[in-house]
Protein backbone atom coordinates (compact mmCIF):
# COMPACT_ATOMS: atom_id res chain seq x y z
CA UNK A 1 0.00 0.00 0.00
CA UNK A 2 1.41 3.70 -0.95
CA UNK A 3 0.94 6.51 1.52
CA UNK A 4 0.93 10.02 0.13
CA UNK A 5 1.33 12.39 2.02
CA UNK A 6 0.18 15.75 1.49
CA UNK A 7 2.51 18.78 1.15
CA UNK A 8 1.46 22.07 1.83
CA UNK A 9 2.44 24.31 -0.85
CA UNK A 10 5.48 26.44 -0.90
CA UNK A 11 5.03 29.82 -1.39
CA UNK A 12 7.71 31.44 -3.59
CA UNK A 13 9.64 34.80 -2.05
CA UNK A 14 13.16 35.44 -0.73
CA UNK A 15 14.51 35.64 2.65
CA UNK A 16 15.43 39.00 4.19
CA UNK A 17 19.15 37.74 4.28
CA UNK A 18 18.94 36.89 0.92
CA UNK A 19 17.60 40.68 -0.05
CA UNK A 20 19.82 42.43 2.09
CA UNK A 21 23.24 41.06 0.28
CA UNK A 22 21.44 41.57 -3.47
CA UNK A 23 20.97 44.94 -1.96
CA UNK A 24 24.65 45.32 -0.40
CA UNK A 25 26.13 43.85 -3.69
CA UNK A 26 24.17 46.72 -5.70
CA UNK A 27 25.09 48.98 -3.03
CA UNK A 28 29.18 48.18 -4.27
CA UNK A 29 28.87 48.17 -7.62
CA UNK A 30 27.18 51.74 -7.86
CA UNK A 31 30.32 52.93 -5.33
CA UNK A 32 32.84 51.37 -8.43
CA UNK A 33 30.60 51.95 -11.82
CA UNK A 34 29.75 55.73 -10.65
CA UNK A 35 32.87 57.50 -10.69
CA UNK A 36 33.99 55.74 -13.66
CA UNK A 37 30.36 57.83 -15.29
CA UNK A 38 32.15 60.91 -14.17
CA UNK A 39 35.19 60.54 -15.97
CA UNK A 40 33.74 60.04 -19.52
CA UNK A 41 34.80 63.86 -20.78
CA UNK A 42 38.01 63.12 -20.29
CA UNK A 43 37.65 60.51 -22.44
CA UNK A 44 36.17 62.99 -25.10
CA UNK A 45 39.30 64.75 -24.87
CA UNK A 46 41.53 61.92 -25.53
CA UNK A 47 39.07 60.77 -28.70
CA UNK A 48 39.43 64.24 -30.29
CA UNK A 49 43.57 64.59 -29.49
CA UNK A 50 43.42 60.84 -31.02
CA UNK A 51 41.69 62.12 -34.09
CA UNK A 52 44.06 64.96 -34.38
CA UNK A 53 46.88 62.73 -34.28
CA UNK A 54 45.77 60.52 -36.55
CA UNK A 55 44.93 62.82 -38.83
CA UNK A 56 48.36 64.70 -39.17
CA UNK A 57 49.90 61.33 -39.23
CA UNK A 58 47.65 60.62 -42.17
CA UNK A 59 48.21 63.89 -43.92
CA UNK A 60 51.68 63.12 -43.82
CA UNK A 61 51.53 59.62 -44.91
CA UNK A 62 49.34 61.37 -47.65
CA UNK A 63 52.08 63.85 -48.85
CA UNK A 64 54.42 60.73 -48.86
CA UNK A 65 52.47 57.95 -50.71
CA UNK A 66 50.88 61.02 -53.72
CA UNK A 67 54.93 62.77 -53.52
CA UNK A 68 52.77 65.92 -53.13
CA UNK A 69 52.55 68.87 -50.48
CA UNK A 70 49.61 68.41 -47.80
CA UNK A 71 48.65 70.46 -45.21
CA UNK A 72 46.23 70.53 -42.25
CA UNK A 73 44.88 73.92 -42.00
CA UNK A 74 43.21 74.62 -38.49
CA UNK A 75 40.83 77.31 -37.93
CA UNK A 76 40.35 77.54 -34.26
CA UNK A 77 37.32 80.73 -35.33
CA UNK A 78 35.26 78.11 -36.56
CA UNK A 79 36.48 75.11 -34.35
CA UNK A 80 37.84 73.13 -37.03
CA UNK A 81 40.44 71.27 -39.49
CA UNK A 82 40.95 70.40 -42.82
CA UNK A 83 43.28 68.37 -44.23
CA UNK A 84 43.98 69.68 -47.79
CA UNK A 85 46.29 69.23 -51.14
CA UNK A 86 48.60 71.64 -52.27
CA UNK A 87 48.60 71.99 -55.71
CA UNK A 88 50.96 75.11 -57.13
CA UNK A 89 52.00 75.99 -53.50
CA UNK A 90 48.71 77.11 -52.70
CA UNK A 91 47.09 76.57 -49.44
CA UNK A 92 43.21 76.86 -50.05
CA UNK A 93 41.19 74.48 -47.15
CA UNK A 94 37.86 75.99 -49.45
CA UNK A 95 38.70 74.34 -52.51
CA UNK A 96 41.37 71.82 -52.38
CA UNK A 97 40.60 69.96 -49.21
CA UNK A 98 41.17 66.34 -49.66
CA UNK A 99 38.33 63.88 -50.50
CA UNK A 100 36.26 62.59 -47.41
CA UNK A 101 33.15 60.32 -48.10
CA UNK A 102 32.15 61.08 -44.58
CA UNK A 103 33.05 64.56 -44.44
CA UNK A 104 30.69 67.64 -44.95
CA UNK A 105 30.39 67.69 -48.59
CA UNK A 106 33.06 64.67 -48.83
CA UNK A 107 35.58 67.16 -48.06
CA UNK A 108 37.97 66.12 -45.14
CA UNK A 109 36.90 68.22 -42.46
CA UNK A 110 36.83 67.83 -38.66
CA UNK A 111 34.05 70.08 -37.23
CA UNK A 112 34.51 69.79 -33.27
CA UNK A 113 31.49 72.23 -32.59
CA UNK A 114 29.69 68.85 -33.90
CA UNK A 115 27.57 67.06 -30.59
CA UNK A 116 30.02 64.14 -31.16
CA UNK A 117 33.12 65.98 -29.69
CA UNK A 118 30.92 67.11 -26.61
CA UNK A 119 32.61 70.84 -26.33
CA UNK A 120 36.20 70.33 -27.36
CA UNK A 121 38.35 73.75 -28.41
CA UNK A 122 41.04 74.09 -30.83
CA UNK A 123 43.80 76.39 -28.66
CA UNK A 124 46.47 78.32 -30.29
CA UNK A 125 47.71 76.42 -34.01
CA UNK A 126 51.00 77.36 -34.16
CA UNK A 127 53.26 76.24 -36.97
CA UNK A 128 56.11 78.48 -37.64
CA UNK A 129 53.50 81.44 -36.98
CA UNK A 130 50.67 79.78 -38.64
CA UNK A 131 47.71 78.00 -37.84
CA UNK A 132 48.67 75.70 -40.74
CA UNK A 133 51.00 72.70 -40.80
CA UNK A 134 52.33 71.82 -44.51
CA UNK A 135 54.14 68.22 -45.33
CA UNK A 136 56.74 67.90 -48.10
CA UNK A 137 56.33 65.16 -50.56
CA UNK A 138 58.93 63.34 -48.02
CA UNK A 139 56.67 63.82 -45.29
CA UNK A 140 58.73 66.53 -43.39
CA UNK A 141 57.39 69.45 -41.75
CA UNK A 142 57.88 72.79 -44.23
CA UNK A 143 57.62 76.22 -43.42
CA UNK A 144 55.84 77.41 -46.68
CA UNK A 145 54.26 76.51 -49.29
CA UNK A 146 56.61 75.11 -51.94
CA UNK A 147 59.56 75.71 -49.91
CA UNK A 148 62.25 73.38 -49.51
CA UNK A 149 62.82 75.15 -45.93
CA UNK A 150 62.09 72.76 -42.66
CA UNK A 151 59.45 73.90 -40.57
CA UNK A 152 59.93 74.27 -36.72
CA UNK A 153 56.93 71.96 -36.45
CA UNK A 154 54.54 73.61 -33.33
CA UNK A 155 51.96 73.21 -31.75
CA UNK A 156 48.27 72.88 -31.06
CA UNK A 157 46.01 72.44 -27.98
CA UNK A 158 42.69 71.10 -27.41
CA UNK A 159 40.54 72.14 -24.38
CA UNK A 160 37.83 70.08 -22.95
CA UNK A 161 36.30 69.19 -19.26
CA UNK A 162 38.73 71.13 -17.16
CA UNK A 163 41.45 69.75 -18.99
CA UNK A 164 44.49 71.16 -22.00
CA UNK A 165 46.09 68.71 -24.04
CA UNK A 166 49.00 70.21 -26.22
CA UNK A 167 49.87 68.15 -29.91
CA UNK A 168 53.44 68.67 -30.67
CA UNK A 169 55.06 68.17 -34.37
CA UNK A 170 58.60 67.83 -33.84
CA UNK A 171 60.58 69.18 -36.54
CA UNK A 172 62.46 67.23 -39.47
CA UNK A 173 60.83 64.20 -39.16
CA UNK A 174 56.74 65.29 -38.55
CA UNK A 175 57.18 62.99 -34.93
CA UNK A 176 53.83 63.73 -33.18
CA UNK A 177 53.41 63.74 -29.09
CA UNK A 178 50.99 64.78 -26.97
CA UNK A 179 51.37 66.23 -23.52
CA UNK A 180 48.63 67.26 -20.67
CA UNK A 181 49.52 71.21 -19.93
CA UNK A 182 47.46 73.19 -17.49
CA UNK A 183 44.47 74.99 -18.35
CA UNK A 184 46.86 78.65 -18.92
CA UNK A 185 48.70 76.74 -21.35
CA UNK A 186 51.71 76.47 -19.05
CA UNK A 187 53.54 73.29 -18.30
CA UNK A 188 52.51 71.12 -15.53
CA UNK A 189 54.81 70.75 -12.67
Amino acid sequence: MMCFLKTRPTQGGYTLIEILVVITVLGIAGLVVLPALGQTDILRVQGAVRAIVADITFAQADALAYQEERAVVFDEAENLYTLVEVPDSVVDAESNAIYNPQGPDQRYVIDFDLPKWGGMQIVAPDFDGEPVLIFDELGGPISAPGSDEPGTGGTVDIIGSGTRLRVTVEPFTGHVTVIEVAVDGSPLP
